[in-house]
């Protein structure tokens, strides 16, 4: 009887976190991933993917007697695929986390939520004032200072590539970029670029009144011109052809881009349209979230790089938002008074959140401004600019 006492504590998760020298990483997982639970239900910073993940994390890190639910080991020389799903000597069972990870590897889950972006987006407000395409590429500003500085840290160009894409504020292309470059730092980066993303409300006001003056963030901007059907429909297609004869790494996650736009805009496919929008977009948000919560693994994770790459990660959201601030201020200049440049900030990719905290700011210094439909242009650009950084970044790294 005893035996079998001594048999059942040995197997039980409990005793995992004192018969295994990382029982402890997991222990502080545990509570981190509480921490990221009580942030996406109480505070509602991006629930949908935050939830996920940190739930992702939570099941990640408890113990499991013989292995858990994923394992690195698996993907370290790319995916096994005559190994998975058998037992092979020397590596653990796979488990669930390990198959969901492999459409993140793939590159399945990010592009699809990028289809899914490009069914809700409307990029009228871009066609109609092209000049937004300044901001948006003014925002990226951000991605190119974080990797310049992690480098100086010492991480590798690899690394330091992924860390910097964080400054796009686009999850989907810090996931895309990082499970090709440095999928070992895919949770911290994962969970800095949500996290960041969320906090954007936090972020951007102090940055943006340190930029701007308050006679600039009261400019009330015209009504921009209609943009016809047919610029609707042609912009995905002129954008993809372009940019993929330019830049064929970007393919991927632009052409599922344009993909879900011409879905919305063609008028022939309001059923493909709303699957990529509704049902598509939240079953993958589920198996993306988890699977990167999943990697989340207390031994991989509780290192100082992970700090070095939170504290990165809100350098690069914050000079992104300088740099489309600072063209927004050029551009204020140039107009001669005609644009308001707060809405440079919403230059990084968090559509739509960026755009309306622009309008918001706006509209606090004057409450008859209304900036979100015109900050919707540079927001979407900036979409567009962080999936190009990340197909130059994979090009020149990968």
């Amino acid at each position: 009887m005893i035996e079998v006492l001594i048999d059942l504590w040995r197997n039980s998760g409990v005793a995992q976190f004192f018969l295994t020298a990382d029982g402890w990483k997991n222990g502080l997982m545990i509570l981190l991933s509480f921490v990221l639970l009580y942030m996406a239900i109480k505070k509602q910073y991006e629930p949908l993917l935050l939830l996920p993940i940190a739930f992702g994390m939570l099941l990640t890190n408890l113990p499991w007697p013989g292995g858990g639910i994923f394992h690195p080991e698996w993907f370290e020389q790319g995916i096994n695929w005559a190994a998975l799903g058998h037992t092979v000597e020397g590596l653990p069972e796979p488990g669930l986390f390990d198959f969901l990870y492999i459409g993140v590897k793939l590159d399945i889950f990010p592009c699809l939520i990028f289809m899914a972006v490009g069914a809700m987006t409307d990029f009228g407000p871009l066609i109609s004032r092209p000049s937004s395409f300044f901001m948006g590429a003014g925002a990226q500003f951000g991605i190119s200072f974080a990797f310049v500085v992690a480098i100086l840290l010492g991480f590798s160009p690899a690394g330091a590539a992924s860390i910097g894409i964080i400054g796009g504020a686009d999850g989907p292309t810090a996931i895309y970029l990082t499970s090709k470059l440095a999928p070992e730092l895919l949770g911290a980066i994962a969970i800095a670029a949500y996290s960041y993303m969320a906090l954007i409300p936090m972020i951007q006001p102090p940055i943006m009144k340190l930029m701007t003056t308050k006679k600039m963030r009261q400019v009330k901007m015209e009504q921009t011109r209609p943009v016809s059907k047919v610029e609707k429909i042609c912009f995905p297609v002129i954008v993809t052809v372009v940019c993929v004869l330019i830049l064929p790494s970007v393919a991927p996650l632009l052409g599922c881009l344009m993909l879900g736009n011409i879905f919305k805009e063609s008028g022939v496919t309001d059923r493909l349209s709303d699957t990529a929008q509704n049902a598509l977009c939240n079953i993958v948000t589920i198996m993306l979230g988890v699977a990167v919560g999943g990697t989340a693994v207390g031994s991989n994770f509780l290192k100082i790089e992970t700090i070095l790459i939170i504290g990165l990660g809100l350098a690069a959201f914050a000079f992104a938002t300088i740099g489309g601030l600072l063209i927004g201020d050029i551009m204020y200049f140039l107009s001669k008074g005609k644009i308001n440049p707060l809405i440079g900030a919403a230059g990084v990719s968090a559509v739509p959140m960026a755009a309306r905290v622009a309008s918001k700011v706006g509209q606090k210094e004057n409450p008859s401004n209304f900036l979100l439909m015109h900050a919707m242009g540079p927001n979407v650009a900036g979409v567009i600019g962080s999936a190009v950084a990340a197909g130059i970044l994979l090009t020149l790294f990968g």
